[in-house]
């Protein structure tokens, strides 16, 4: 295996410095029998590699280019911050992936075999008990051969969007070096997905679980453009307390040449319950399985195609 790739099942929730929080997340998943679709890591290695004075001057120019512009950042100007991540992510998508490292790359996507992979950020500081960057850093779903290298470059320079410079400052991990791992998973082309929280994020109360649910591809629902169902769950005999079922015009789906795209749901399930009750029984179930491994409540990204379940993502709930 290369030095700066490893599959999830050599992978823990140890491995946080090195694969990001949702690598190393995944890693353990993989590792309890949660079913988690099969994929690997490019190491935060990698992304110094990319950035590396040593390889050539170029680089060394880039790194330090890089450190001048967020030097020079005034948080209170969102005209600054705008200008620096617009500078810092030009040259970083300007600069050649090294051609060992896209070779590796390459290879490990072609052992997948699937025609399409979600290419998501994983930073090395994410997923913390005090901070969380979900919805900071970006992610590329229905990616192809053909835009692979292409994704994992813009998932490094997502390090440095508005958002998370800011966000970065706002977390006092200015001083900190926060490094982007990249998850390469094979895509779920989910019916169904959403989120699970397996303690309730608003009542705080830890015997009952909070699901999600919400037609299409998970990004929908993840972004805040559609109102999920939500379904409330006992977690002591997982009886159904409440569930809110939500009118769902548009889902996201995948474009015929990769990418997403916005289509309407059909009429007859706009209003239709998303999730039956056996279905939410079966995921809140999983949920409180991978809370007892993490020993805390987590937030959990889920997806549902071919009659089966998958865990795309688990991490603390930091509101708690």
């Amino acid at each position: 295996m290369s030095k700066f790739i490893k599959h999830f099942k050599d992978l823990s929730y140890k491995d946080v410095a090195t694969a990001g929080g949702k690598g190393a997340s995944l890693g353990e998943m993989s590792k309890a029998g949660i079913p988690v679709p099969p994929g690997f890591v490019i190491l935060a290695s990698a992304f110094e590699y990319f950035l590396d004075g040593k390889r050539q001057k170029a680089a060394s120019e880039i790194k330090q280019e890089i450190e001048a512009q967020l030097q020079r950042v005034n948080y209170q100007d969102t005209n600054s911050i705008d200008r620096a991540s617009n500078v810092i992510r030009d040259i970083m998508q300007d600069t050649p992936m090294p051609k060992e490292l896209a070779a590796e790359i390459v290879v490990e996507f072609k052992k997948l075999r699937a025609p399409l992979v979600a290419v998501r950020s994983s930073a090395t500081a994410e997923d913390s008990l005090v901070a969380s960057w979900a919805g900071e850093l970006e992610t590329y779903l229905n990616t192809t051969a053909k835009n692979l290298l292409d994704n994992v470059k813009r998932c490094w320079s997502s390090l440095f969007t508005p958002r998370a410079i800011f966000y970065r400052y706002e977390k006092k991990l200015s001083d900190q070096a926060v490094q982007v791992a990249v998850v390469v998973q094979a895509m779920v082309q989910s019916e169904i997905s959403g989120i699970a929280f397996s303690a309730h994020p608003v009542t705080r109360a830890k015997n009952q679980m909070v699901i999600e649910a919400g037609w299409g591809l998970g990004e929908a629902i993840v972004s805040g453009q559609v109102t999920p169902d939500t379904y409330v769950i006992d977690k002591r005999d997982f009886s159904i307390i409440d569930i809110n079922v939500s009118e769902q015009k548009r889902m996201l789906v995948k474009k015929i040449n990769g990418g997403i795209i916005w289509k309407a749901v059909p009429k007859d399930k706009q209003n239709k319950q998303a999730l039956s009750g056996k279905q939410i029984i079966e995921l809140a179930r999983m949920v409180d399985k991978i809370e007892k491994r993490y020993h805390r409540p987590q937030d959990i990204e889920w997806a549902y195609a071919g009659g089966k379940f998958y865990i795309t993502q688990s991490r603390p709930i930091t509101t708690l």
